[in-house]
């Protein structure tokens, strides 16, 4: 379903145990990034009422479910760090930048939609792969509760490309994008974050 074209490595989920305070606290920004991000888009892309409607949803969601990771470090005596760099979401921001910058306003809907689209598919795979793989079986039963809403995330995202993106071949722009996120998985899940 989510057409990632490139799965994790295994092993990342090994990375991951050496470290659970660290992946937590990844975790715990990346929801509140995906909160922020859904905001900007209302903001940006206000002339569209069904999508405020599913964006204000999803930063609610996105909020929530920080309080839970934060909620999660907190009954393991952990405290949460300062905020990670995320080379991988930087690595997807520069590739659209570079392959369909600039132009029209539906051009850059696309490319916010579809952005956004791939951190939720790519989160999601990990989510399910923390909810199969990982000893921990409280940990296990969290991102199992979780990753329902990232692939709902993902295709709503999606789904509003599609919508608006009328004079853009939206599947063919999907597609490439697809394939060059293939090629960053070379890079990453080798660090004890959501996306490294």
């Amino acid at each position: 379903m989510l057409g990632l074209k490139l799965p994790t490595d295994p092993r990342w989920v090994n990375i991951v145990e050496k470290n659970i305070e660290e992946i937590l606290t990844d975790h715990a920004y990346c929801e509140q990034k995906a909160a922020s991000n859904a905001i900007s888009v209302i903001v940006k892309f206000a002339q569209y009422p069904d999508l405020v409607q599913a964006m204000t949803a999803i930063a609610q969601e996105e909020m929530e479910h920080f309080g839970l990771v934060h909620e999660k470090m907190l009954e393991r005596g952990m405290k949460l760090g300062f905020e990670r760099k995320d080379p991988y979401v930087n690595d997807l921001a520069e590739y659209l930048k570079q392959r369909n910058a600039g132009g029209s306003l539906e051009n850059q809907f696309v490319n916010r939609m579809m952005f956004a689209a791939m951190i939720e598919a790519r989160s999601c795979e990990r989510f399910r792969i923390l909810s199969e793989e990982i000893n921990d079986p409280d940990l296990r039963e969290f991102y199992r509760s979780l990753m329902e809403s990232e692939a709902r995330h993902y295709t709503t995202f999606l789904n509003f490309a599609r919508k608006y993106g009328k004079g853009i071949d939206v599947e063919t722009r999907w597609q490439e994008f697809l394939a060059f996120e293939a090629t960053l998985m070379d890079k990453y899940g080798k660090k004890e974050t959501m996306h490294g």
